[in-house]
């Protein structure tokens, strides 16, 4: 019953986040169709900041994609980790694909057995899918209903997200020196090159980072 009760209380909490990314989308002029698309089909929090923060900036629907495409791969490393526990073949691999998040792995790997670790990645998945794309049509709706989103700071949603995002896992000194080299080379790029090349660039140095390690 924990994993279950845990579940729920991570999915809410989760999902409820989806209406700064409603409202940060209806910001960068995207409609609510788009942006309810966005949630339904890519699923990954950061990589849907990513593309409307590109798009919105001016940047190029591949800088977007690709940028994405960058934060996103470490969903295929979770999906190396639970495949040998889900054990799904067929359309199922294809759902469990898509669920594959860092809530519900998270969930699924804190258990200590097989049973729970499936019930939680299930529930967590299914939690957090449903309740994110509830609230990115409610923040979108609601950004909508208020006028110029901008003029109610919520244009600042994306940068606040990402900071939120990314400052639980600066944990250590290496990881916060990657932080302020990213951040630096970001700063040196944006003058120079198109919008969205500076965090595919920040990336990459992350990459390249944990490469050498």
């Amino acid at each position: 019953m924990s994993v279950k009760r845990d579940s729920f209380s991570l999915s809410f909490a989760v999902g409820a986040y989806g209406t700064a990314f409603g409202a940060a989308s209806a910001t960068a002029h995207f409609s609510i169709l788009q942006t309810c698309l966005l949630s339904l089909l890519t699923f990954s929090g950061a990589s849907q900041f990513a593309v409307i923060g590109v798009v919105g900036a001016g940047g190029s629907a591949l800088s977007a994609i690709a940028t994405a495409s960058l934060l996103g791969t470490r969903n295929a490393l979770y999906g190396i980790r639970m495949a040998p526990i889900l054990k799904v073949k067929g359309f199922k691999r294809i759902v469990a694909a898509q669920l594959t998040i860092d809530e519900s792995t998270a969930i699924a790997t804190a258990q200590d057995n097989e049973k729970d670790q499936i019930t939680g990645f299930w529930h967590t998945g299914f939690g957090v899918f449903i309740f994110w794309n509830i609230f990115t049509l409610l923040g979108a709706l609601g950004a909508q209903a208020i006028g110029n989103p901008s003029a109610w700071g919520l244009d600042a949603a994306v940068p606040a997200a990402f900071i939120a995002l990314v400052w639980p896992r600066l944990v250590d000194k290496k990881t916060r020196l990657i932080a302020v080299g990213a951040i630096a080379l970001s700063l040196v790029l944006v003058p120079f090159t198109p919008a969205g090349l500076p965090i595919i660039t920040t990336s990459l140095l992350a990459i390249v980072v944990g490469w050498r390690a």
